[in-house]
Protein backbone atom coordinates (compact mmCIF):
# COMPACT_ATOMS: atom_id res chain seq x y z
CA UNK A 1 0.00 0.00 0.00
CA UNK A 2 1.30 3.20 -0.96
CA UNK A 3 1.01 6.40 1.22
CA UNK A 4 -0.35 9.38 -0.70
CA UNK A 5 1.45 11.68 2.21
CA UNK A 6 4.50 9.64 3.41
CA UNK A 7 5.48 12.63 6.29
CA UNK A 8 1.77 11.81 7.98
CA UNK A 9 2.17 7.97 7.49
CA UNK A 10 3.57 6.77 11.02
CA UNK A 11 0.94 9.44 12.90
CA UNK A 12 -2.28 8.06 10.35
CA UNK A 13 -1.30 4.50 11.34
CA UNK A 14 -0.96 5.08 14.95
CA UNK A 15 -4.81 6.92 14.32
CA UNK A 16 -6.38 3.89 12.61
CA UNK A 17 -5.05 1.24 15.32
CA UNK A 18 -6.88 3.29 17.72
CA UNK A 19 -9.38 3.28 15.54
CA UNK A 20 -9.71 -0.24 14.60
CA UNK A 21 -9.43 -1.11 18.84
CA UNK A 22 -12.32 0.48 19.33
CA UNK A 23 -15.54 -1.49 20.58
CA UNK A 24 -17.45 2.14 18.53
CA UNK A 25 -16.68 5.23 17.75
CA UNK A 26 -18.56 8.49 17.45
CA UNK A 27 -17.86 10.46 14.19
CA UNK A 28 -17.91 14.25 14.45
CA UNK A 29 -17.60 16.52 11.26
CA UNK A 30 -17.98 20.24 10.54
CA UNK A 31 -21.11 20.91 8.43
CA UNK A 32 -19.51 22.64 5.13
CA UNK A 33 -18.48 21.23 2.33
CA UNK A 34 -15.29 20.34 3.05
CA UNK A 35 -16.70 18.40 6.65
CA UNK A 36 -19.24 16.72 5.04
CA UNK A 37 -16.49 15.22 2.65
CA UNK A 38 -13.92 14.74 5.71
CA UNK A 39 -17.36 12.96 7.84
CA UNK A 40 -18.32 11.07 4.34
CA UNK A 41 -14.59 9.70 3.26
CA UNK A 42 -14.40 8.30 7.82
CA UNK A 43 -17.39 6.89 7.18
CA UNK A 44 -16.62 4.84 4.56
CA UNK A 45 -13.67 4.09 5.62
CA UNK A 46 -15.07 3.05 9.07
CA UNK A 47 -17.62 0.81 7.51
CA UNK A 48 -15.13 -1.12 5.07
CA UNK A 49 -13.04 -2.08 8.53
CA UNK A 50 -16.23 -3.45 10.26
CA UNK A 51 -15.75 -0.86 13.22
CA UNK A 52 -19.22 0.28 14.60
CA UNK A 53 -19.95 4.14 14.73
CA UNK A 54 -22.13 7.00 14.58
CA UNK A 55 -22.58 10.01 12.67
CA UNK A 56 -22.62 13.60 13.86
CA UNK A 57 -21.88 17.28 12.67
CA UNK A 58 -21.56 19.86 14.35
CA UNK A 59 -21.45 23.82 13.15
CA UNK A 60 -18.94 24.43 15.87
CA UNK A 61 -16.75 22.92 18.24
CA UNK A 62 -17.72 24.52 21.61
CA UNK A 63 -17.94 23.47 25.08
CA UNK A 64 -21.32 22.02 24.80
CA UNK A 65 -20.73 20.03 21.53
CA UNK A 66 -17.70 18.21 23.14
CA UNK A 67 -19.51 17.51 26.47
CA UNK A 68 -22.43 16.47 24.07
CA UNK A 69 -20.22 13.87 22.67
CA UNK A 70 -18.72 13.16 25.88
CA UNK A 71 -22.00 12.13 27.14
CA UNK A 72 -22.66 9.28 24.66
CA UNK A 73 -21.51 5.67 24.96
CA UNK A 74 -18.26 5.16 22.44
CA UNK A 75 -15.22 5.00 23.78
CA UNK A 76 -13.68 6.44 20.79
CA UNK A 77 -14.20 10.06 19.32
CA UNK A 78 -13.29 10.95 15.67
CA UNK A 79 -12.97 14.45 15.09
CA UNK A 80 -12.81 15.67 11.41
CA UNK A 81 -12.22 18.81 10.18
CA UNK A 82 -12.14 20.68 13.09
CA UNK A 83 -10.80 19.55 16.83
CA UNK A 84 -6.99 21.11 16.18
CA UNK A 85 -8.00 24.32 17.62
CA UNK A 86 -10.18 22.64 20.35
CA UNK A 87 -7.64 19.97 21.90
CA UNK A 88 -7.24 21.80 25.31
CA UNK A 89 -10.53 21.29 25.78
CA UNK A 90 -10.85 17.13 24.31
CA UNK A 91 -7.83 15.94 25.70
CA UNK A 92 -9.14 16.67 29.15
CA UNK A 93 -12.04 13.83 28.29
CA UNK A 94 -9.50 11.37 27.83
CA UNK A 95 -7.92 12.17 30.89
CA UNK A 96 -11.25 11.33 32.70
CA UNK A 97 -11.66 8.63 30.81
CA UNK A 98 -14.91 9.41 28.83
CA UNK A 99 -13.35 8.70 25.54
CA UNK A 100 -10.09 8.76 23.52
CA UNK A 101 -10.36 11.55 21.05
CA UNK A 102 -8.75 10.74 17.32
CA UNK A 103 -8.47 13.79 15.55
CA UNK A 104 -8.12 14.57 11.41
CA UNK A 105 -8.00 18.10 11.04
CA UNK A 106 -6.21 21.04 9.10
CA UNK A 107 -6.85 24.00 11.29
CA UNK A 108 -4.02 25.86 13.49
CA UNK A 109 -4.21 23.79 16.80
CA UNK A 110 -4.43 26.34 19.47
CA UNK A 111 -3.98 26.72 23.31
CA UNK A 112 -5.75 28.21 25.96
CA UNK A 113 -2.43 29.90 26.82
CA UNK A 114 -0.63 32.32 24.05
CA UNK A 115 2.81 30.47 23.31
CA UNK A 116 2.16 27.08 24.85
CA UNK A 117 2.17 23.70 22.44
CA UNK A 118 -0.94 22.38 21.95
CA UNK A 119 -1.59 18.83 23.96
CA UNK A 120 0.62 16.22 23.48
CA UNK A 121 -1.13 13.17 21.20
CA UNK A 122 -0.31 10.58 18.96
CA UNK A 123 -3.52 11.07 17.85
CA UNK A 124 -3.47 14.05 16.06
CA UNK A 125 -3.21 13.96 12.20
CA UNK A 126 -3.02 17.67 11.11
CA UNK A 127 -0.67 18.17 8.24
CA UNK A 128 0.65 21.75 9.99
CA UNK A 129 2.52 18.87 12.44
CA UNK A 130 4.39 17.98 9.36
CA UNK A 131 5.27 21.36 7.81
CA UNK A 132 2.53 21.20 5.45
CA UNK A 133 0.58 24.32 4.97
CA UNK A 134 -2.92 22.99 5.79
CA UNK A 135 -4.42 26.16 4.17
CA UNK A 136 -3.53 25.47 0.82
CA UNK A 137 -2.03 22.09 0.38
CA UNK A 138 -4.27 19.58 2.08
CA UNK A 139 -7.64 19.97 3.49
CA UNK A 140 -9.40 18.70 6.09
CA UNK A 141 -10.88 15.84 3.44
CA UNK A 142 -7.33 15.35 2.66
CA UNK A 143 -6.49 14.94 6.13
CA UNK A 144 -9.55 12.27 6.84
CA UNK A 145 -8.22 10.52 3.18
CA UNK A 146 -4.69 10.23 4.44
CA UNK A 147 -6.62 8.29 7.62
CA UNK A 148 -8.72 6.40 5.29
CA UNK A 149 -5.89 4.54 3.52
CA UNK A 150 -4.51 3.56 6.81
CA UNK A 151 -7.52 1.99 7.86
CA UNK A 152 -7.35 -0.11 4.51
CA UNK A 153 -7.23 -3.58 5.40
CA UNK A 154 -5.48 -6.24 3.17
CA UNK A 155 -6.79 -6.51 -0.02
CA UNK A 156 -8.75 -3.37 0.62
CA UNK A 157 -8.52 -0.15 -1.09
CA UNK A 158 -10.38 3.11 -0.26
CA UNK A 159 -8.41 5.07 -3.33
CA UNK A 160 -11.77 5.88 -4.81
CA UNK A 161 -12.64 8.09 -1.71
CA UNK A 162 -9.71 10.55 -3.59
CA UNK A 163 -12.85 11.92 -5.26
CA UNK A 164 -14.45 13.17 -2.21
CA UNK A 165 -10.90 14.44 -0.60
CA UNK A 166 -10.50 16.32 -4.13
CA UNK A 167 -14.80 17.93 -3.79
CA UNK A 168 -13.71 18.77 0.09
CA UNK A 169 -10.27 20.88 -1.13
CA UNK A 170 -11.76 22.84 -3.76
CA UNK A 171 -14.85 23.39 -1.43
CA UNK A 172 -12.52 24.82 1.27
CA UNK A 173 -10.78 27.31 -1.43
CA UNK A 174 -7.57 25.29 -2.17
CA UNK A 175 -7.43 25.31 -5.88
CA UNK A 176 -7.54 29.08 -5.93
CA UNK A 177 -3.97 29.56 -7.67
CA UNK A 178 -4.61 27.59 -10.85
CA UNK A 179 -5.00 24.20 -9.27
CA UNK A 180 -4.32 21.79 -6.10
CA UNK A 181 -0.92 21.76 -4.96
CA UNK A 182 1.30 20.48 -2.41
CA UNK A 183 0.06 17.43 -0.73
CA UNK A 184 -3.08 17.41 -2.82
CA UNK A 185 -1.85 16.89 -6.08
CA UNK A 186 -0.67 13.32 -4.45
CA UNK A 187 -4.43 12.38 -3.64
CA UNK A 188 -5.71 14.15 -7.33
CA UNK A 189 -3.09 11.60 -8.82
CA UNK A 190 -4.26 8.11 -6.68
CA UNK A 191 -7.58 9.85 -8.30
CA UNK A 192 -6.63 10.06 -11.68
CA UNK A 193 -4.90 6.44 -11.53
CA UNK A 194 -8.18 4.94 -10.12
CA UNK A 195 -10.72 6.23 -12.69
CA UNK A 196 -12.41 8.17 -10.26
CA UNK A 197 -10.86 11.92 -11.27
CA UNK A 198 -10.33 13.75 -14.47
CA UNK A 199 -8.06 16.52 -14.33
CA UNK A 200 -7.40 19.21 -17.55
CA UNK A 201 -7.07 22.41 -18.63
CA UNK A 202 -10.22 24.61 -19.07
CA UNK A 203 -11.96 28.08 -18.75
CA UNK A 204 -12.44 28.17 -14.50
CA UNK A 205 -15.93 30.03 -14.73
CA UNK A 206 -18.13 28.44 -12.55
CA UNK A 207 -21.45 26.45 -14.00
CA UNK A 208 -19.38 25.00 -16.87
CA UNK A 209 -21.64 21.59 -16.28
CA UNK A 210 -24.92 23.11 -16.06
CA UNK A 211 -25.68 26.43 -17.11
CA UNK A 212 -26.75 27.48 -20.35
CA UNK A 213 -23.78 29.89 -22.02
CA UNK A 214 -24.80 33.07 -21.78
CA UNK A 215 -25.70 32.61 -17.93
CA UNK A 216 -22.65 31.19 -17.53
CA UNK A 217 -21.17 34.64 -19.24
CA UNK A 218 -23.49 36.78 -17.29
CA UNK A 219 -22.73 35.18 -13.71
CA UNK A 220 -19.26 34.58 -14.21
CA UNK A 221 -17.84 36.48 -10.93
CA UNK A 222 -13.64 34.97 -11.82
CA UNK A 223 -13.66 37.65 -14.38
CA UNK A 224 -15.76 40.70 -14.64
CA UNK A 225 -15.88 41.91 -18.68
CA UNK A 226 -17.68 45.01 -19.37
CA UNK A 227 -20.47 44.67 -21.73
CA UNK A 228 -20.88 41.12 -20.13
CA UNK A 229 -20.72 40.33 -16.72
CA UNK A 230 -24.09 40.93 -15.04
CA UNK A 231 -25.53 41.63 -18.55
CA UNK A 232 -27.80 39.43 -19.96
CA UNK A 233 -28.26 41.18 -23.17
CA UNK A 234 -24.64 41.75 -23.42
CA UNK A 235 -23.76 37.79 -22.85
CA UNK A 236 -26.31 36.63 -25.30
CA UNK A 237 -25.07 39.28 -28.19
CA UNK A 238 -21.31 38.29 -27.45
CA UNK A 239 -22.00 34.83 -27.87
CA UNK A 240 -24.38 35.16 -30.93
CA UNK A 241 -21.82 37.15 -33.12
CA UNK A 242 -19.34 34.09 -32.80
CA UNK A 243 -19.09 31.97 -35.92
CA UNK A 244 -20.17 28.57 -33.69
CA UNK A 245 -23.99 27.38 -33.57
CA UNK A 246 -24.09 27.92 -29.95
CA UNK A 247 -28.13 26.53 -29.98
CA UNK A 248 -29.46 23.24 -30.68
CA UNK A 249 -32.93 23.03 -30.92
CA UNK A 250 -33.48 26.31 -30.28
CA UNK A 251 -31.70 25.75 -26.40
CA UNK A 252 -28.46 27.00 -25.61
CA UNK A 253 -26.14 24.53 -25.09
CA UNK A 254 -23.84 24.11 -21.90
CA UNK A 255 -19.97 24.51 -21.57
CA UNK A 256 -19.48 20.64 -21.23
CA UNK A 257 -21.75 20.33 -24.66
CA UNK A 258 -19.51 22.34 -26.76
CA UNK A 259 -16.62 20.45 -28.74
CA UNK A 260 -12.83 21.20 -27.61
CA UNK A 261 -12.34 23.24 -30.79
CA UNK A 262 -15.72 24.85 -29.83
CA UNK A 263 -14.19 25.78 -26.39
CA UNK A 264 -11.31 27.13 -28.44
CA UNK A 265 -12.95 29.50 -29.89
CA UNK A 266 -15.37 30.80 -27.29
CA UNK A 267 -12.73 30.88 -24.79
CA UNK A 268 -10.60 32.85 -27.53
CA UNK A 269 -12.73 35.62 -28.26
CA UNK A 270 -14.38 36.12 -24.98
CA UNK A 271 -10.56 36.78 -23.87
CA UNK A 272 -9.99 39.41 -26.59
CA UNK A 273 -12.95 41.15 -25.81
CA UNK A 274 -12.04 41.25 -22.04
CA UNK A 275 -8.40 43.05 -23.10
CA UNK A 276 -10.31 45.25 -25.73
CA UNK A 277 -12.39 46.26 -23.13
CA UNK A 278 -9.18 47.00 -20.34
CA UNK A 279 -9.19 43.73 -18.43
CA UNK A 280 -5.66 43.13 -17.35
CA UNK A 281 -3.76 40.52 -19.14
CA UNK A 282 -3.16 38.72 -15.93
CA UNK A 283 -6.55 38.65 -15.36
CA UNK A 284 -7.65 37.55 -18.32
CA UNK A 285 -5.26 34.71 -18.75
CA UNK A 286 -6.21 33.60 -15.22
CA UNK A 287 -9.78 32.32 -17.02
CA UNK A 288 -7.96 29.29 -17.69
CA UNK A 289 -7.01 26.53 -14.93
CA UNK A 290 -7.26 23.41 -14.14
CA UNK A 291 -9.97 21.45 -13.28
CA UNK A 292 -11.12 18.27 -11.35
CA UNK A 293 -14.51 16.56 -12.52
CA UNK A 294 -15.90 13.09 -11.19
CA UNK A 295 -16.11 10.08 -13.81
CA UNK A 296 -18.35 8.35 -12.32
CA UNK A 297 -20.87 11.06 -12.42
CA UNK A 298 -23.48 11.79 -14.81
CA UNK A 299 -22.73 14.53 -17.57
CA UNK A 300 -24.24 17.50 -17.20
CA UNK A 301 -25.22 17.09 -13.58
CA UNK A 302 -23.74 19.52 -10.53
CA UNK A 303 -21.92 16.58 -9.05
CA UNK A 304 -19.65 16.27 -12.34
CA UNK A 305 -17.83 19.11 -11.63
CA UNK A 306 -16.04 19.06 -8.00
CA UNK A 307 -16.94 22.74 -7.76
CA UNK A 308 -20.81 22.59 -8.68
CA UNK A 309 -20.72 19.42 -6.31
CA UNK A 310 -18.84 21.39 -3.61
CA UNK A 311 -22.21 24.49 -3.67
CA UNK A 312 -24.37 21.39 -3.59
CA UNK A 313 -23.01 20.10 -0.18
CA UNK A 314 -22.66 23.82 1.45
CA UNK A 315 -26.47 24.32 0.79
CA UNK A 316 -27.64 21.09 2.57
CA UNK A 317 -25.91 21.27 5.78
CA UNK A 318 -25.31 25.16 6.31
CA UNK A 319 -29.25 24.91 6.34
CA UNK A 320 -29.44 21.95 8.71
CA UNK A 321 -29.30 19.58 6.67
CA UNK A 322 -25.93 17.54 6.78
CA UNK A 323 -28.05 14.42 6.50
CA UNK A 324 -28.63 15.22 2.92
CA UNK A 325 -25.43 16.20 2.07
CA UNK A 326 -23.47 12.96 3.68
CA UNK A 327 -26.47 10.90 1.60
CA UNK A 328 -25.10 12.64 -1.48
CA UNK A 329 -21.54 11.82 -0.47
CA UNK A 330 -22.13 8.28 0.21
CA UNK A 331 -23.59 8.02 -3.27
CA UNK A 332 -27.27 8.26 -2.84
CA UNK A 333 -29.12 10.39 -5.64
CA UNK A 334 -33.06 10.37 -6.19
CA UNK A 335 -34.80 11.91 -3.55
CA UNK A 336 -31.47 13.28 -1.47
CA UNK A 337 -30.52 15.31 -5.08
CA UNK A 338 -33.67 16.19 -5.43
CA UNK A 339 -33.77 18.13 -1.44
CA UNK A 340 -30.44 18.89 -2.37
CA UNK A 341 -31.30 21.16 -5.63
CA UNK A 342 -34.19 22.71 -3.51
CA UNK A 343 -31.83 23.34 -0.84
CA UNK A 344 -29.36 24.69 -3.56
CA UNK A 345 -31.96 27.26 -5.39
CA UNK A 346 -32.79 28.79 -1.55
CA UNK A 347 -28.82 28.83 -1.24
CA UNK A 348 -28.37 30.94 -4.34
CA UNK A 349 -30.74 33.09 -3.99
CA UNK A 350 -29.15 33.94 -0.05
CA UNK A 351 -26.19 34.70 -1.44
CA UNK A 352 -27.44 36.53 -4.10
CA UNK A 353 -29.69 38.70 -1.58
CA UNK A 354 -27.11 38.92 0.77
CA UNK A 355 -24.43 40.17 -1.56
CA UNK A 356 -27.08 42.69 -2.84
CA UNK A 357 -27.70 43.80 0.74
CA UNK A 358 -23.16 44.32 1.54
CA UNK A 359 -23.25 46.40 -2.11
CA UNK A 360 -26.43 48.39 -1.04
CA UNK A 361 -25.37 49.38 2.56
CA UNK A 362 -21.57 49.20 1.83
CA UNK A 363 -18.48 48.74 4.16
CA UNK A 364 -17.00 50.25 7.27
CA UNK A 365 -13.17 51.19 6.14
CA UNK A 366 -10.82 50.99 9.29
CA UNK A 367 -7.42 51.80 9.00
CA UNK A 368 -5.88 48.16 8.00
CA UNK A 369 -9.12 45.98 7.76
CA UNK A 370 -12.96 46.44 6.48
CA UNK A 371 -16.45 45.11 8.06
CA UNK A 372 -19.79 45.36 7.66
CA UNK A 373 -22.73 44.03 10.34
CA UNK A 374 -25.34 42.01 8.72
CA UNK A 375 -27.44 41.27 12.29
CA UNK A 376 -30.46 39.14 11.28
CA UNK A 377 -30.58 40.29 7.82
CA UNK A 378 -27.65 37.22 6.80
CA UNK A 379 -27.80 33.92 8.13
CA UNK A 380 -24.62 33.14 9.96
CA UNK A 381 -23.31 30.17 8.31
CA UNK A 382 -23.34 32.15 4.66
CA UNK A 383 -22.12 35.55 5.60
CA UNK A 384 -18.45 33.86 5.61
CA UNK A 385 -19.57 33.18 1.84
CA UNK A 386 -20.75 36.80 0.60
CA UNK A 387 -17.63 38.43 2.63
CA UNK A 388 -15.60 36.27 0.07
CA UNK A 389 -17.96 36.91 -2.52
CA UNK A 390 -18.15 40.98 -1.44
CA UNK A 391 -14.47 41.34 -2.06
CA UNK A 392 -14.02 43.16 -5.02
CA UNK A 393 -17.16 44.32 -5.29
CA UNK A 394 -17.56 48.41 -6.07
CA UNK A 395 -16.88 50.23 -2.63
CA UNK A 396 -14.84 46.80 -1.16
CA UNK A 397 -11.09 46.80 -1.24
CA UNK A 398 -9.00 43.95 -2.31
CA UNK A 399 -6.10 45.02 -0.46
CA UNK A 400 -7.57 44.99 3.28
CA UNK A 401 -9.27 41.92 4.79
CA UNK A 402 -12.92 41.73 5.34
CA UNK A 403 -14.50 41.02 8.32
CA UNK A 404 -18.48 40.08 8.67
CA UNK A 405 -20.67 39.73 11.61
CA UNK A 406 -24.23 38.02 11.60
CA UNK A 407 -26.11 37.51 15.09
CA UNK A 408 -25.27 33.93 15.92
CA UNK A 409 -27.96 33.93 19.01
CA UNK A 410 -29.05 36.39 21.88
CA UNK A 411 -26.02 36.44 23.22
CA UNK A 412 -23.31 35.50 20.73
CA UNK A 413 -22.15 37.20 17.26
CA UNK A 414 -20.74 35.07 14.73
CA UNK A 415 -18.07 36.63 12.99
CA UNK A 416 -15.82 35.25 9.46
CA UNK A 417 -12.76 37.08 7.87
CA UNK A 418 -11.67 36.48 4.30
CA UNK A 419 -8.83 37.40 2.87
CA UNK A 420 -6.68 36.75 -0.54
CA UNK A 421 -3.87 34.91 -1.32
CA UNK A 422 -1.58 37.61 -1.62
CA UNK A 423 -2.13 39.12 1.75
CA UNK A 424 -1.01 36.49 3.01
CA UNK A 425 2.02 36.08 0.60
CA UNK A 426 2.59 39.80 2.59
CA UNK A 427 1.88 38.10 6.42
CA UNK A 428 -1.86 37.97 6.92
CA UNK A 429 -2.82 35.21 8.89
CA UNK A 430 -6.63 36.28 9.83
CA UNK A 431 -6.68 32.28 12.45
CA UNK A 432 -4.05 34.30 14.53
CA UNK A 433 -6.17 37.61 14.09
CA UNK A 434 -9.56 35.59 14.69
CA UNK A 435 -7.99 33.92 17.99
CA UNK A 436 -6.50 36.66 19.41
CA UNK A 437 -8.86 39.63 18.76
CA UNK A 438 -11.93 37.36 19.91
CA UNK A 439 -9.90 35.78 22.96
CA UNK A 440 -9.11 39.34 24.13
CA UNK A 441 -13.07 39.73 24.30
CA UNK A 442 -13.77 35.95 25.98
CA UNK A 443 -15.00 34.65 22.40
CA UNK A 444 -13.10 31.90 20.41
CA UNK A 445 -11.33 32.13 17.06
CA UNK A 446 -9.20 30.04 14.37
CA UNK A 447 -9.05 29.09 11.41
CA UNK A 448 -7.29 29.33 8.08
CA UNK A 449 -4.45 32.33 7.42
CA UNK A 450 -6.82 33.52 4.12
CA UNK A 451 -9.91 32.49 6.13
CA UNK A 452 -11.13 32.19 9.91
CA UNK A 453 -13.90 32.95 11.92
CA UNK A 454 -14.41 33.55 15.69
CA UNK A 455 -17.92 33.79 18.02
CA UNK A 456 -17.69 36.66 20.46
CA UNK A 457 -20.47 37.75 22.79
CA UNK A 458 -22.64 40.68 21.68
CA UNK A 459 -21.96 44.04 23.11
CA UNK A 460 -18.39 43.13 22.39
CA UNK A 461 -18.00 43.96 18.45
CA UNK A 462 -16.04 47.42 18.61
CA UNK A 463 -13.54 45.91 20.91
CA UNK A 464 -12.95 43.20 19.20
CA UNK A 465 -12.65 45.00 15.75
CA UNK A 466 -10.14 47.40 17.53
CA UNK A 467 -8.02 44.15 18.50
CA UNK A 468 -8.20 42.60 14.90
CA UNK A 469 -7.03 46.21 13.01
CA UNK A 470 -4.18 46.50 15.45
CA UNK A 471 -3.00 42.46 15.02
CA UNK A 472 -3.50 42.63 10.94
CA UNK A 473 -1.40 45.90 10.95
CA UNK A 474 1.03 44.37 12.80
CA UNK A 475 0.95 41.26 10.72
CA UNK A 476 1.87 43.53 7.66
CA UNK A 477 4.16 45.74 8.78
CA UNK A 478 5.96 42.95 9.61
CA UNK A 479 5.75 41.12 6.32
CA UNK A 480 6.73 44.56 4.72
CA UNK A 481 10.02 44.55 7.41
CA UNK A 482 10.84 40.30 6.34
CA UNK A 483 9.89 41.69 2.17
CA UNK A 484 12.62 44.22 2.54
CA UNK A 485 15.59 42.34 4.36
Amino acid sequence: MSDPVPAMAERAAACADRLRGADSVLLASHIDADGLTSGAIAATALDRAGIPFETTFEKQLDAAAIERIAATEHDVALFTDFGSGQLDDIVPHEERGEFTPVVADHHQPATAEEGAEPPDTDLHLNPLLFGIDGASALSGAGTTYVLARALERAGGDNRDLAALAVVGAVGDMQDTDGGLVGANENIVAEGVEHGVIDEVTDISLYGRQTRPLPKLLEYASELRIPGISGDERGSIRFLSELAVDLKLDGEWRRWVDLSFEERQTVASALMRHAIDRGVPPERVNSVTTTTYTLSAEEVGTELRDVSEFSTVLNATARYERADVGLAICLGYRDEALEQARSLLRNHRRNLSEGLEWVKTEGVTQEEHLQWFDAGTRIRETVVGIIAGMALGESGVRRDHPIIAFAEESAEELKVSSRGSGFLVRDGLDLSAVMSEAAAAVDGGGGGHDVAAGATIPQGRRDEFLEHADEIVGEQLAAGDETASQ
